[in-house]
């Protein structure tokens, strides 16, 4: 083994190893539900739910107790037969629409929505305007031509190259 391949090698195990590191799942063993049918909707519901702790993770990947309560409670409503829209609903009328990692398209978050498509047309307009601006301004500049005077000025700055005897 020589010593140039060494940092080769540890790179690749440690590829190697963070490659077997999955998701780390928050949810406990004993919140997991007999039932694979009501186990699965709940594990597809929680990964939308924003633990409101960590604010920027699911209530599935979450180990905060907030989170885990939140898991209970949607397993609870699952097995005491509610859909998963109802679970949703209920969850959001009692934790307010934040809990959602999405939010829903609704008239009163419609700013939220239409913030980012109205902030890059703006931004396209603003651009589009000032470099036309900018080659008016260029080309106006351009086309004059010099004056008598003008021409007198540069022809003594490039035949004595200082502008103090001008």
């Amino acid at each position: 083994m020589s010593l140039r391949s060494l940092p080769t090698q540890v790179f690749a195990g440690l590829l190697l190893i963070v490659s077997f590191i999955g998701p780390a799942l928050a949810v406990a063993p004993d919140e997991v539900l007999d039932d694979p049918a009501l186990e699965a909707r709940a594990r597809a519901l929680s990964a939308h739910l924003r633990c409101m702790v960590c604010q920027n993770q699911s209530i599935d990947d979450s180990d905060a107790p907030l989170a885990k309560d939140l898991r209970i409670l949607l397993r609870e409503r699952l097995v005491a037969g509610d859909t998963d829209e109802q679970v949703v609903d209920y969850l959001v009328d009692r934790y307010g629409e934040f809990v959602l990692l999405k939010p829903r398209f609704a008239l009163h978050n419609l700013i939220l929505w239409a913030a980012a498509p109205v902030a890059l047309i703006a931004g396209l307009i603003g651009i589009f305007l000032a470099v036309r601006r900018r080659k008016a301004a260029s080309g106006t500049l351009a086309s004059q031509p010099l004056s008598e005077d003008e021409k007198a000025r540069l022809d003594a700055l490039l035949k004595d190259g200082s502008p103090d005897k001008v």
